[in-house]
């Protein structure tokens, strides 16, 4: 299996994990995020050609980053041994990656691409409806939708950061 497809699929984990119970960040957020992310890579990135000689550095290093601290905060946890300062990085590195990875990365990519998209007819054979206005849809939605993360992300940020402020006062 390509390391995309399994990285994507091994994301979507997240979203059973919720649904189950096993963590508690439910369905509707983490199938958000996967669902973007997804979207990006393999209706955009992989099936453009043109879309993989822009820079696409910048949504590829914010998203590498803010995973590898988040999934080495959950790992640290789960065997008990999470330093107070990865779980600082873990709920403040957000703040700067994720608009970084959502304006400058997807949002700009995907509206450089509308072109594109209009005269090649992307997706006409396969899809009920104008991907095009799929597309403008989305990115005039993406901003409400991506608000709704951030805002999330900054409480969760707010009562894991808060239970340790009561902690260092006890």
């Amino acid at each position: 299996m390509r390391p995309d497809v399994l990285n994507l699929s091994l994301a979507f984990l997240e979203v059973i994990h919720g649904a189950v119970g096993i963590m508690p960040s439910g369905v509707l957020l983490p199938l958000m995020q996967w669902g973007g992310r997804t979207h990006f890579l393999f209706a955009i990135v992989r099936r453009i050609s043109e879309v993989q000689e822009l820079p696409l550095k910048t949504t590829f290093v914010a998203w590498g980053v803010s995973e590898a601290i988040r999934y080495s905060h959950y790992a640290l946890y789960c065997i008990g041994s999470s330093p107070k300062w990865i779980t600082l990085i873990r709920y403040n590195a957000f703040i700067v990656l994720y608009p970084i990875g959502v304006f400058p990365g997807e949002m700009w990519l995907m509206y450089q691409v509308l072109l594109f998209i209009k005269e090649e007819n992307l997706y006409a054979d396969s899809l009920p409806f104008s991907y095009y206005y799929f597309v403008l849809l989305l990115l005039f939605c993406y901003p409400f939708l991506w608000l709704k993360l951030y805002l999330h992300l900054f409480k969760q940020r707010r009562s894991k950061l808060g239970k340790q402020d009561k902690k260092k006062r006890s």
